[in-house]
């Protein structure tokens, strides 16, 4: 069995790590490669930045922090947020990033995930999918929710995996922020239909809801953030748990 992966992620704003709600009343917690290093510390076995400054003008900031990460941790990098074109993935793998997340511009330019698996293989392609419960359907949405792009999830999903993305990290922007467990439903309802791996995001705030999601779905990989920013639970907490659970995890000495 392959071991399932823990994955901190760090919202990066002008080159420093921030906690927040749904990126309101942002507060600085320290340096991205400072939080990167303890997590790779506590045995993560990944760890995403997520460039929430996302302009094209601030793109060097986020590619000198991916650097002096590079050159620190040793666990694979996840480089996400405002990445629209080649040139952005081509930047960002030659600083050191493993692998590359796009969202918004995904959804606006399917093309880009075919062109990016062609150029950079498509273990190099995550495709991030927000997804939110609309009339009673799974539908993509963008813009931290507020856009609802008119895409069934599920379809997206079929697709994303047809054009050749690696990796899907899916976001329930109904469960996120609210720690009462992951979604198992749209987890599973994803699941079926694609074979890639997927990355649960949303809702998680106990350490069994880590077991639950991995006992109850397909997920590959379970994501949080304020979480272990907060100091709530160690990646190490987290991975010993799951041991218990008889949960296949990497564990570190």
């Amino acid at each position: 069995m392959l071991a399932k992966r823990i994955i901190p992620c760090l919202d990066v704003k002008d080159g420093r790590v921030v906690k927040g709600i749904k990126f309101i009343g942002l507060k600085d917690v320290g340096d991205p490669v400072e939080c990167a290093r303890n997590y790779n510390q506590q045995g993560a076995d990944e760890i995403v930045f997520l460039d929430i400054t996302a302009t094209y003008e601030n793109r060097d900031t986020i590619v000198e922090v991916v650097e002096r990460a590079a050159k620190e941790i040793f666990v694979p990098l996840t480089v996400g947020g405002g990445i629209r074109t080649i040139e952005d993935f081509t930047k960002l793998l030659r600083a050191g990033a493993d692998k590359i997340s796009v969202n918004s511009a995904a959804v606006k330019n399917p093309a880009l995930i075919q062109e990016a698996a062609d150029k950079f293989g498509s273990q190099c392609v995550v495709v991030a999918i927000d997804v939110k419960r609309i009339d009673g359907q799974f539908r993509v949405v963008t813009a931290g929710g507020r856009i609802d792009t008119g895409l069934d999830a599920v379809e997206w999903a079929k697709r994303v995996e047809e054009l050749g993305a690696g990796e899907i990290l899916l976001t329930s922007m109904d469960a996120d922020g609210t720690k009462q467990g992951f979604d198992v439903e749209i987890l599973n309802e994803i699941g079926k239909v694609i074979s890639i791996p997927i990355i649960a995001s949303g809702g998680c705030g106990t350490l069994e809801h880590f077991s639950e999601v991995f006992q109850q779905t397909n997920a590959d990989a379970a994501l949080a953030a304020s979480l272990f920013h907060y100091g709530e639970l160690t990646v190490g907490e987290v991975k010993e748990h799951l041991q218990k659970k008889g949960i296949a995890v990497r564990m570190t000495k």
